[in-house]
């Protein structure tokens, strides 16, 4: 392809997800905590338009503003770019434009969503025709939910969350997710655990560095079994979550009043995400929910990663 055949700009779609399932075992020398999760793409998207420029630049629409994500090197999506132009030689840069529609510091993934789009949406642009495996390993310098947001779908992830196992997954899964104004900052919530459990000496010994997700979830999964699912779903984040924002706690249980099946924080918080019988259960849980004031959201999973829109 010569450069007059490359593309003017770029736009990818990457998904937010949910953790149906997060263990959080003891902390890695590198600061990454041991983790056991089962992920899941849920139909909740960010949007990043990439187009060619000489310098390295970000904007920001949608449901946060400028003022919410940062425009500099602590973006992910922007350190995605710089890393892949690095990596590949190239000597141009890229604007990228970030519709924003995952809450921000909602636990949902969404800035890694933004990173994950940001690398195919480059490799596009720029022509670099890197594999599956290279844009994986990428991901994952990048942080322990990108290579996720990459791959969608239903995902068992351990090591930091990173390393991906695709999960036996049957039909289609309805959530309603109540989202907050004020996010919360992961790196917090974790500190707030490792603290919880030195006082609380809720383990008695040093948390494990290697974890599995149980058999139990991963059984609920292949019956494409709501029931079973929504009583083996579980996040060791949700203590410190609620010790840091206690009225999340009304929320769950206004959402199971509701109706749903199980509430639980989704990754480090404040969103909360319900899982429902069916799509028609969802829709009476939602309602219920914004009835109450809520922000609340009738999303579906699984559904695909990243990938280009046009």
């Amino acid at each position: 392809m010569t450069l007059a055949e490359f593309p003017a700009s770029v736009h990818v779609r990457a998904p937010g997800k949910i953790n149906v399932y997060l263990g959080v075992g003891g902390r890695h020398d590198d600061g990454y905590h041991a983790l056991a999760t089962v992920f899941q793409a849920v139909s909740l998207y960010e949007d990043v338009i990439a187009t060619t420029a000489d310098d390295f630049t970000l904007s920001v629409t949608g449901a946060a503003g400028p003022g919410d994500v940062p425009l500099d090197d602590r973006n992910l999506a922007m350190r995605a770019a710089k890393m892949l132009a690095a990596a590949t030689g190239h000597d141009g840069g890229v604007h990228l434009e970030l519709r924003k529609g995952v809450p921000v510091a909602g636990g949902m993934g969404g800035g890694s969503a933004d990173a994950a789009a940001a690398l195919v949406a480059c490799d596009a642009l720029w022509g670099t025709g890197l594999s599956s495996q290279r844009l994986h390993e990428f991901a994952a310098r990048l942080g322990a939910d990108v290579p996720f947001a990459l791959h969608g779908g239903t995902a068992v992830g351990t090591g930091r969350g990173d390393q991906l196992n695709p999960a036996l997954a049957r039909g289609r899964l309805d959530w309603v997710l109540v989202t907050s104004e004020h996010g919360l900052s992961t790196p917090e919530i974790y500190a707030r655990l490792d603290a919880h459990r030195a006082e609380s000496g809720a383990l008695a010994d040093d948390p494990p560095l290697s974890l599995d997700v149980p058999i139990p979830v991963l059984q609920a999964l292949r019956a494409g079994d709501p029931h079973s699912l929504a009583a083996s779903m579980f996040n060791d984040l949700e203590v410190p979550a609620l010790l840091e924002r206690p009225a999340l706690d009304d929320v769950i249980n206004e959402g199971l009043h509701a109706g749903a099946l199980s509430g639980i924080v989704s990754g480090s918080g404040p969103t909360i995400a319900f899982l429902c019988e069916t799509p028609e259960s969802a829709q009476y849980v939602q309602a219920e929910l914004q009835d109450a004031g809520r922000t609340a959201l009738h999303v579906h999973g699984p559904v695909p990663g990243a990938r280009i829109i046009s």
